[in-house]
């Protein structure tokens, strides 16, 4: 299908909620907010103040401005890609099917893409990110590997995502990211940590399980994100801590007051005594002077035990209350791995380490079929080694719970060793309790630790105790009354002299963190609102011939509060009942997609992509038929790359003429994956000419009208994958190139905006594809517009026509660009 047919296609049909113009998009948070905020009828101070919590000044560092598209991915040693497999795509919106069937390691290359950028996989509730469990191909764990390949609208050159791992520990993992310019730094510099938590582009089904199976608060977060209100939460949090620290500080001051002006008349027959009670007891503003001046007074201290003995005074043992806590969780756990000895998955545990150390003998000694324990010949053979390898499989989905409470044991001693800390003074008569107590983080078998820590946290406590009591008492008995109660004076006239000095900052504190929540309330209903709308309209896609309207879907509560929700109402035939309870698996999983593909087109997302892994299960096939309208959709705008071994939604986008470019995934043994671009839409159109061309005693108008016309759809897409690319090396911005695109409506302005980036320029296309290509190229292009003519075009040799405009158009996918 041309440009020119979809525009007109488009034109057609009635509007559709689900599809995301970018003209139709809110602008990204900063930039409201800074609109709303130079608006805003604040004191400039309060302005101030906003614009540093919002993090203006901060140093951005080399996160990349452009929307980032996926240009290639190469995998090798990582799950079930052994030796490296490449996938190779358009860094342009437009949707890509990556198909084949189970095992053949399209979930393996989707995982990749999601473990390049954040280092984690897709896990379920209660499951540590960071472990990948076997995530080491089996045939090639030597220096496993992630490449990723992007294009970043306004560099002229690919950068490079690359992640590597120190170690068999999935969590060990290391990444740097090169963009041209810039040179190699770690992706944390990068700058999307905040972007993939709000806008994270990877959709598995373990996401979509999260919508039908998880917690309410689970559901309300998930979405919550996506609304993209960090930026202002995290603002109002830092301003927040800055008034709660002022306000504390301003009621201890108040609060100490009463206790030192007592301490001051205890000393009444002390003339600075009285000095100072005067000073902090006159009514109206303080007599800091007075006080700064008794302060200056005091004569230096002539005992070095003195401030041994502040110290002393000072110490704080272990809180035994929350070691008690850990080491019971950690007695919990080990209680735990003590009840699975002798059972199934303790059994299954224990014989699955067996035979995956026999597998590594194999391993090392291929030649050798003689059994190392017995000596049974003619044992180890290949039929052994495949059904051990499955075996191994079975075994640890049985040892499952065992892994799981041995994975409680470390969690309890590394939560325990944690409490353990070392300050930077210890009192010398603490000295042999607190190294008792420190040296517990060396001790490596959880039962002893748990000993150890409960006895030497009892025995620190106490200790600390007691020193702590006599400090203060031989404290109290020198002759230091004075001296303590002027260094006290000094310490309340320093916070009393904060609290006076910062009384404005407080209260334009206050007045920012007053906006900010009211602005958070007014976005967040507006980008709820708009969130909604695309979530129904994509219902209305996927839910086909389903009875049940999604009426409402709305967030009750906020992120800190203690019960929140998210709240999905819909109707069946009329009536209004709950979403969870009325739709089917089929039905909810739809529903969930409908709340999650919308984040793919938030204008605050650096992401130009989104990758879908296996998104049709339980889905009926005109569920399926509605899934490929909404990605096409999606597509105009974003580069959808979705892994599926379920070849109706490939159907679906044949069957109702949808522009997709799909790829085969292919595994032989050892672990080789191979990847290869089985359709496009520019080979999709070269095919269909060249099966007319291949095919004898069709009709005359088919070889002069039908061949050039399908040549001109291979040649005009191939001029439209040009303009994304040459657009996004320039660094234009999507909404111009796609109103430019929707704007040409002669195959000449395609042509133009591919070649100059200027749809007005089609009067020049001749001579640059001269230029460019030679002037062969200006009679092919000339043949192919001819077919749309009455007379149509004299296509003497088909079978050379389309080998010729198939040439053409892969020199046109890429476009030079110019100074």
């Amino acid at each position: 299908m041309t440009v020119t047919e979809q525009s007109q296609r488009n034109a057609d049909e009635p509007t559709d909620p689900t599809r995301s113009n970018p003209t139709d998009q809110p602008p990204p948070l900063a930039d409201l907010v800074r609109t709303r905020l130079g608006a805003a009828a604040l004191t400039e101070p309060v302005k101030a103040l906003l614009k540093e919590a919002l993090g203006e000044d901060e140093i951005r560092g080399t996160s990349p401005v452009g929307r980032v598209y996926l240009d290639s991915l190469a995998v090798n040693g990582f799950r079930g890609i052994g030796p490296r497999a490449r996938l190779s795509l358009s860094p342009r919106p437009g949707v890509n099917l990556v198909v084949g069937r189970n095992g053949s390691g399209k979930s393996s290359l989707a995982d990749a893409i999601e473990v390049g950028f954040t280092g984690t996989r897709a896990h379920r509730q209660g499951q540590d990110a960071t472990r990948g469990g076997h995530w080491v191909n089996l045939h090639n764990a030597e220096s496993p590997k992630i490449e990723l390949k992007l294009a970043i609208e306004g560099d002229t050159g690919s950068s490079t995502l690359t992640r590597t791992w120190t170690s068999e520990e999935f969590g060990s993992s290391e990444a740097t990211f090169k963009r041209p310019g810039h040179g190699a730094v770690p992706l944390a510099e990068a700058g999307w940590d905040t972007a993939l938590a709000d806008h994270r582009p990877f959709l598995s089904y373990t996401d979509l399980d999260l919508m039908l199976n998880g917690k309410p608060s689970e559901r309300y977060d998930a979405i919550a994100t996506i609304l993209g209100m960090d930026l202002l939460s995290t603002a109002t949090s830092r301003l927040s801590a800055r008034e709660k620290a002022l306000a504390t500080t301003a009621k201890e001051t108040r609060d100490a007051l009463p206790g030192l002006k007592d301490a001051l008349y205890a000393l009444e027959d002390d003339d600075r005594a009285v000095q100072a009670l005067l000073a902090v007891d006159t009514s109206g503003a303080l007599d800091l002077d007075t006080i700064d001046a008794l302060v200056a007074g005091l004569p230096p201290a002539d005992d070095s035990r003195l401030a041994a003995l502040q110290i002393e005074a000072g110490a704080q043992g272990p809180d035994l209350t929350e070691v008690g806590e850990a080491v019971q969780r950690l007695r919990i756990a080990l209680a735990d791995v003590e009840d699975l000895h002798g059972t199934d998955a303790e059994n299954a545990r224990l014989r699955a380490d067996l035979l995956e150390k026999a597998l590594a003998h194999a391993d090392r000694h291929p030649d050798d079929d003689v059994c190392p324990a017995c000596g049974t010949e003619r044992v180890l053979g290949r039929e052994w080694y495949d059904h051990a390898s499955r075996q191994i499989v079975e075994l640890r989905r049985e040892a499952k719970t065992a892994e799981e409470v041995r994975a409680a044991v470390r969690t309890g001693a590394r939560n325990l060793q944690n409490l353990i800390e070392h300050p930077a003074r210890i009192p010398a008569a603490l000295t042999d309790p607190w190294k008792a107590w420190t040296d517990c983080r060396q001790i490596t078998d959880p039962a002893e630790l748990a000993r150890s820590a409960e006895g030497a946290a009892t025995v620190l406590a106490d200790a600390c105790d007691a020193v702590r009591t006599y400090a203060v008492r031989e404290l109290e008995e020198r002759d230091e009354r004075w001296r303590a109660l002027v260094t006290r004076l000094a310490a309340w006239a320093d916070k009393a002299r904060e609290v006076e000095r910062d009384k404005s900052l407080r209260a334009d504190l206050g007045k920012a963190v007053r906006w900010l929540k009211s602005l958070s309330t007014e976005l967040r209903e507006q980008r709820m609102e708009r969130f909604t709308d695309a979530t129904q309209g994509i219902w209305e896609r996927l839910r086909q011939e389903s009875n049940v309207d999604l009426t409402a879907v709305s967030l009750k509560g906020s992120e800190k509060a203690n019960v929140r929700k998210l709240v999905m109402a819909a109707s069946v035939d009329g009536q209004d009942a709950p979403a969870l309870d009325v739709m089917s698996q089929g039905e909810l999983h739809s529903l969930a997609l409908s709340l999650f593909l919308p984040r793919a087109t938030t204008a605050d997302s650096p992401f130009g992509f989104l990758v879908i892994d296996d998104p049709v299960q339980s889905m009926d096939p005109t569920k399926v038929h509605g899934l490929a309208q909404v990605l096409h959709e999606m597509g105009r705008h974003r580069q959808i790359v979705v892994f599926t071994h379920d070849p109706r939604l490939q159907k679906a986008f044949t069957d109702q003429e949808l522009p997709v470019t799909v790829f085969q995934v292919t595994r032989s043994e050892g672990s080789r994956v191979k990847v290869a671009c089985v359709d496009d839409p520019v080979a999709q159109a070269i095919g269909d000419a060249r099966a007319i061309a291949a095919t004898p005693g069709l009709p005359s108008e088919t070889y002069s009208h039908v061949l050039p016309g399908l040549c001109r759809i291979a040649l005009e897409n191939a001029f439209l994958e040009a303009a994304w690319i040459r657009h996004h090396r320039t660094g234009g911005s999507e909404h111009d190139l796609q109103a430019a695109i929707d704007s040409a409506e002669r195959f000449q302005e395609v042509a133009a905006f591919a070649l100059f980036g200027d749809v007005s320029r089609g009067s020049d296309v001749k001579e640059e594809v001269r230029r460019r290509y030679g002037s062969p190229a200006c009679s092919l292009i000339q043949q192919c517009q001819k077919g749309a003519h009455p007379d149509g075009a004299s296509i003497p040799n088909p079978h050379r026509f389309v080998t010729d405009v198939e040439n053409l158009a892969q020199k046109i996918r890429k476009p030079e660009v110019t100074a």
